[in-house]
């Protein structure tokens, strides 16, 4: 089966009084035939290469097109300066966000959740958790069988294609992804969780897919920091107690819409938008001339 709903998953999880992960989990044993152990491991295997691409950012890299590298190092910078109105937390977010999507860009080794494009929204969200809480993977990794959940979700009622559906596909649903996940591991309810995630994507619907030159860099990379920080605030108001007045469901399907009434000049076509200002054009020519 694959839940076209989040209340779905909650249904299950709360007529069997099993966790929302759970729920998840069980799903991916009966859909790929394996063991409890057997998932478990596979999702530990992708806490591990996030963590590893993560540790293994390297500032001097560049894209091939120069567009990307270093800023994560300015933002490690950053992070240093106490004459700063974000905290700690918040800064290394942001700072993760952009290593990861710089790594993309760069040609290393990344995990795509639920896209390349998106790489960083989730990594950046969880590890930064991870180590601010201090929490055993074990949470972690229960933690993205939220994420999974929610992005099934998304993918079978809507799209996390940009192509498809414009940026908020993929920065989007990357968002809503992370910001349930935090909403589960601060002890958040099912209801929490699936608000935290309504909360992400409506702050996203409507935005575009304008690749500069048509590369997953400008303005992708710096996107992923707008997505990790909305999951965050978004898991922070569902844990207050407030609700979004559009069901969650609801805000799938309408992102769904909104993502076939964008013109295709703006998705992922390099046709309109940002990828057609003038700095863009000169990118493009001078990268043409390169080959």
């Amino acid at each position: 089966m694959s839940f076209a709903k989040l209340t779905e998953i909650i249904e299950i999880s709360d007529s069997r009084n099993i966790p929302f992960w759970k729920v998840i989990l069980e799903e991916d044993m009966h859909e790929r035939n394996v063991s409890e152990e057997e998932s478990f491991s596979h999702m530990r295997y992708m806490l591990e290469a996030m963590t590893e691409a993560d540790k293994s950012y390297n500032p001097a890299l560049r894209s091939v097109s120069g567009l990307a590298g270093g800023d994560g190092a300015i933002l490690e910078q950053f992070r240093k300066n106490k004459n700063r109105l974000v905290g700690d937390f918040m800064v290394k977010v942001m700072e993760k966000a952009v290593k990861m999507g710089e790594s993309n860009a760069c040609m290393r080794r990344i995990v795509a959740m639920p896209t390349a494009g998106s790489c960083g929204v989730i990594p950046a969200v969880l590890l930064t958790y991870k180590e601010h809480k201090n929490v055993a993977d074990e949470r972690i990794i229960e933690a993205l069988y939220v994420v999974g959940g929610i992005g099934e979700v998304i993918a079978t009622s809507a799209c996390i294609s940009g192509a498809e559906g414009g940026c908020q596909a993929e920065i989007g649903s990357a968002s809503a992804m992370a910001a349930g996940a935090v909403a589960y591991l601060e002890g958040g309810t099912n209801e929490d969780i699936i608000h935290a995630a309504a909360f992400a994507l409506k702050n996203m619907l409507g935005l575009t897919c304008d690749p500069v030159a048509g590369l997953v860099e400008v303005p992708c990379i710096k996107r992923n920091i707008s997505g990790a920080v909305n999951a965050v605030i978004s898991s922070q108001l569902a844990l207050a107690g407030v609700r979004s007045a559009i069901e969650p469901d609801e805000v799938i399907a309408a992102m769904k819409r909104i993502g076939r009434l964008i013109p295709a000049c703006l998705r992922e076509t390099g046709e309109e938008g940002l990828a057609v200002s003038e700095t863009a054009r000169h990118v493009e020519a001078v990268l043409n001339d390169k080959h």
